[in-house]
C-alpha cells in the first residue's frame, strides 16, 4: 500500500479561519475530497485556486459530521479514508506512521487514529491492550482525526446519520467492537487539534454545540443501553441542567441561561423521540 490508497476526508462549515493550515499540514496524500456544509461558494473557490487536485463538494444542506462523511465515503475509490477536522493539523511524520500501520504485516484493523499532542483533546479513553511500543488497541477514537478501512466501515452502514454534531464516531466504534473488529491509536503518528475552532459563527456555534451535544447523549444512550438506563440518565441531566438555569436566571447571566436552554431543548427532544433538527443560524 502506498499514499494513493488512502484519501483524506474533510468535513467542513464556516472554516475558512482553520482550514487552509490543516490542508497545508497534508504533505504525502494527495486524494483530498471537501464536504462544505455551509455551501461557501468562496471557500470552494479560494481552495480550487490554490489546490486544484481538491475535490470540492458544496452541499445546499447542512448534514451534519456523520453525514457528510457518508456522502465522501460513498464516492471515496480509494482502500483507506483518513477522516479530519478542519481544525485538525498533522505533525511531521503522521503520514508515514500512519501508512507504515497499513502495511504492517497480519495487522487487521478498522480504524488507526494518531495521538494527539495535547491533554485536552485525548483521542481514547479506555486502552484494551499495547501490541507494541507504538501501537495501542484501545474502545474507541476521537473524530477529529481517524484512518478507516472503507470496506469494514461500509460493513457496518458507515455512521449513524441520526446523529447531526457529537457522539457519531464513538458509535460507530461501539458498533466495530460489538462486531470485534480492531481499532488501534498509533502513539508515533501525531496531530495537534485545535479545538471547538471548526466554525467561525460565534455564540450560534455555542447555542448548536450545547444543544446537539445533549440531543446525541440521550439518543445514545437510548440506542445502546435501553429505556431503564437511558431514562435515569436523562432525568439526573435534566434535573442538573434545570438547577443550573434557575441559578443563571436568578443572577441574570443571558448568555449561561441561553447555554443552558439550549441544553434542556436538545435533551428533552431526544428523549421524547424526535429528531436531531437544529440548524444553527448563520
Amino acid at each position: 500500500m502506498n499514499y494513493k490508497d488512502i484519501t483524506v476526508a474533510i468535513v467542513s462549515f464556516k472554516s475558512e479561519k482553520v482550514i487552509f493550515r490543516c490542508l497545508k499540514s497534508i504533505k504525502k496524500i494527495k486524494n483530498i475530497i471537501i464536504f462544505d456544509n455551509s455551501n461557501d461558494i468562496n471557500l470552494k473557490n479560494q481552495i480550487s485556486k490554490r489546490y486544484p487536485n481538491i475535490q470540492f463538494i458544496l452541499s445546499k444542506k447542512n448534514l451534519g459530521y456523520g453525514s457528510g462523511n457518508n456522502q465522501i465515503l460513498k464516492i471515496c475509490k480509494t482502500k483507506f479514508i483518513f477522516v479530519i477536522n478542519p481544525d485538525t493539523i498533522l505533525n511531521k511524520k503522521c503520514e508515514k506512521e500512519l501508512l507504515k500501520c497499513i502495511n504492517k504485516k497480519n495487522l487487521d484493523f478498522s480504524i488507526i487514529a494518531p495521538s494527539c499532542n495535547q491533554i485536552d483533546y485525548t483521542t481514547y479513553s479506555k486502552k484494551i491492550k499495547s501490541i507494541d511500543e507504538n501501537l495501542v488497541k484501545v474502545d474507541h477514537v476521537k473524530g477529529f482525526a481517524m484512518l478507516m478501512n472503507v470496506k469494514k466501515i461500509k460493513k457496518i452502514k458507515m455512521f449513524d446519520e441520526n446523529f447531526f454534531l457529537y457522539l457519531e464516531e464513538i458509535d460507530l466504534c461501539k458498533r466495530l467492537i460489538e462486531k470485534n473488529e480492531n481499532i488501534y491509536i498509533n502513539q508515533n503518528a501525531v496531530v495537534t487539534h485545535l479545538g471547538a475552532k471548526s466554525s467561525n459563527i460565534g455564540f450560534e456555534f455555542e447555542k448548536c454545540r450545547n444543544w446537539h451535544w445533549m440531543w446525541s447523549s440521550i439518543y445514545f444512550d437510548k440506542k445502546h443501553y435501553g429505556l431503564l438506563i437511558s431514562s435515569r440518565n436523562f432525568f439526573l441531566k435534566l434535573f442538573n441542567n434545570l438547577i443550573k438555569l434557575i441559578f443563571y436566571l436568578v443572577i441574570m447571566n443571558k448568555r449561561k441561561y441561553i447555554i443552558y436552554y439550549f441544553r434542556l431543548s436538545g435533551m428533552v427532544n431526544a428523549f421524547i423521540g424526535k429528531k436531531s433538527t437544529y440548524r444553527p443560524n448563520f
